[in-house]
């Protein structure tokens, strides 16, 4: 357990499974899409075989949760036929309230530091560059690291990497694999859904997704 300006970062408990799945609905609702998805996939990744629940972390402030970040083993498949062992992230999130306070730089910091702790090489995942970069991430083409699907020439500015160990991705190119888990149903999202009080789907500007 870390303290750090009197919040607290620790590891979740399975006791507070329900509030941090509502805790991360709040935070990503209307966000990417109407509605959203991530509550349901933190859901089903923790019983997922390449869930890393020594990285699961949750943030509280005065008892209270306000953030949670966790991690996702997975592989690059390298352009010479080896399988090379990363890290994916997320969802991660601060309560949106707190956003853009420095909750989350301090989150995603000591969630970095641990898996580096662990052994872990890099961490590649889908963020931000803008906020990202300021904990040491870069665009994953820089490491040589394609995103699996994406058609040559098509914006990748979304895909960043961080070695963790520094040189771990020296020489390496290839593909990245995000893992299954993160794919869900949306019929099997709205069904989740239900469980949680009601809210209104929104179509915003700048969602990714409808």
């Amino acid at each position: 357990m870390t303290q750090t300006n009197n919040a607290v970062i620790r590891r979740e408990r399975q006791d507070e499974h329900r509030a941090v799945e509502l805790l991360i609905r709040e935070s990503f609702w209307n966000v990417y899409r109407p509605g959203c998805s991530e509550h349901y996939v933190i859901h089903v990744l923790r019983d997922d075989p390449a869930f890393v629940a020594e990285l699961d972390f949750v943030m509280e402030l005065d008892g209270r949760l306000i953030g949670q970040n966790m991690f996702m083993k997975t592989v690059i498949e390298a352009d010479d036929g080896k399988l090379i062992p990363v890290l994916t992230m997320g969802p991660i999130c601060i309560t949106p309230e707190l956003k853009r306070q420095g909750y989350g730089k301090k989150l995603l910091d000591h969630s970095l530091e641990n898996a580096a702790a662990m052994g872990f090489g890099a961490v590649l995942f889908e963020g931000n560059i803008g906020f990202y970069g300021k904990s040491g991430f870069d665009y994953a083409r820089n490491f040589g690291i394609r995103y699996h699907d994406l058609p040559k020439g098509a914006d990748d500015s979304f895909f960043l990497c961080k070695e963790l160990i520094p040189g771990y991705l020296r020489d390496v190119t290839g593909v990245y694999r995000t893992p299954q888990g993160y794919y869900v149903d949306d019929a099997d999202v709205e069904a989740f859904d239900q469980n949680f009080p009601p809210k209104e789907k929104l179509r915003l500007p700048g969602q990714i997704f409808s």
